[in-house]
């Protein structure tokens, strides 16, 4: 019965629909056509024209495919265009290396195999020439390129052992919004790589990072890739050194555990819980200075799993006698069960020290909303985009 209803339910083909669904395939399959035409005909101009042609070419192929799909960019890879465009990257002509890079920064945009293919291609030690460039536009435009194919795992570790990272670190102080954004997300995808030998990260980037996390909204997606390049800094002396360094660094990083997302809180906990793990008696009172209880408070209800369990341990590691024997199954409830005890008495702690809490969190949440109002009513609006 259900198999004749949607029989009744679907309209009769007519000779108008038939003749109209007719004239569009036709259509498609002429604009397919003229497009492959189009495809041979600039894949052949790269591949034997002189050097103005191939800029045209390029530039051309850049044209089409920013508003083609994935299979035409497929489609643009089968006529054989990566290898040429390459090859311009090299070439002495500054036209010829920007028109190269644009229109393989375009192939490689939501298509993996051409990210790979270009790769492959030998495309990263000309890219991290371009990196040290003085030409901010190219510079630019080569730190995007680096951020799409690196977002391909297999070309991670290429792109990790290049020497391009340093170069990205720079970028992070010297570039424009955009690039330091692109520079960011870049690092992060190169830190996510397994087969890395070496930290692609070094203590220079701690101050960058930091003022880019001050510049931004602390939830947001960079917020969170920032974090967690600080975070991977922090696992070394002389990361630990930058952040405690830089201007407002620790402030950054408690204000991101109050205020982040659950990504950027996890990470931000992670590094103040390294800091501390490090060297009790150097970071305990800088981390207690800039306010941080509150905020971690809040964390061990609200955060990831594993930001609780950073909040719980750094918790202990503050408090006076973080070795003295815990009185309770966790550290919060023995932060706060020496209060309970003389309120209510031995027998009601443990509840009394779980009501005290959660007052110690709502507020620590109503401190929170009242410092972002304040910040929202006394800031600029934040430099860096919050994607």
């Amino acid at each position: 019965m259900g198999h004749d209803q949607e029989e009744e339910e679907t309209p009769p083909s007519t000779p108008t629909t038939t003749a109209s669904a007719a004239r569009k395939d036709q259509e498609e399959e002429t604009w397919n056509h003229q497009k492959q035409t189009l495809i041979l005909e600039l894949s052949e101009k790269l591949i034997t024209g002189d050097l103005q042609a191939k800029i045209e070419a390029a530039r051309d192929i850049r044209k089409v495919v920013r508003k083609s799909s994935v299979k035409t960019r497929s489609k643009f890879a089968a006529a054989g265009v990566i290898q040429p465009l390459v090859f311009m990257l090299l070439s002495p002509n500054l036209d010829a290396r920007e028109a190269s890079l644009l229109a393989l920064l375009n192939l490689a945009v939501r298509n993996e195999r051409n990210k790979v293919n270009i790769v492959t291609a030998g495309a990263v030690p000309p890219l991290v020439e371009l990196l040290k460039l003085q030409n901010s536009g190219l510079r630019e435009v080569a730190t995007a390129a680096i951020l799409t194919l690196s977002a391909a795992a297999p070309n991670k570790p290429t792109i990790a052992a290049s020497g391009a990272a340093p170069l990205l670190v720079q970028i992070l102080s010297l570039g424009s919004v955009q690039g330091r954004v692109d520079a960011v997300t870049a690092l992060h995808n190169l830190s996510t790589c397994k087969e890395n030998s070496t930290p692609i990260l070094n203590a220079k980037a701690v101050s960058p990072l930091i003022n880019l996390l001050k510049e931004c909204k602390k939830y947001s997606k960079f917020a969170e890739k920032a974090t967690a390049l600080l975070e991977i800094l922090s696992k070394s002396e002389e990361g630990r050194v930058a952040i405690c360094d830089s201007d407002g660094g620790i402030l950054t990083l408690v204000e991101t555990v109050e205020d982040g997302s659950l990504i950027s809180t996890q990470h931000a906990v992670g590094a103040l819980l390294s800091l501390c793990q490090s060297c009790r008696e150097k970071y305990r009172e800088l981390i207690l200075k800039e306010g941080a209880i509150p905020g971690l408070l809040r964390l061990t209800v609200e955060g990831t799993s594993i930001a609780q369990e950073r909040a719980r341990t750094l918790l202990d590691l503050l408090r006076d006698s973080p070795q003295e024997k815990k009185l309770a199954s966790s550290v919060l409830e023995k932060i706060v069960y020496d209060i309970a005890t003389r309120v209510d008495g031995a027998d009601k702690a443990a509840e009394t020290a779980k009501r005290l809490l959660e007052d110690m969190v709502q507020r620590s949440m109503e401190l929170s909303m009242n410092r972002i109002q304040h910040r929202a009513a006394s800031c600029t609006p934040a430099k860096v985009p919050s994607a």
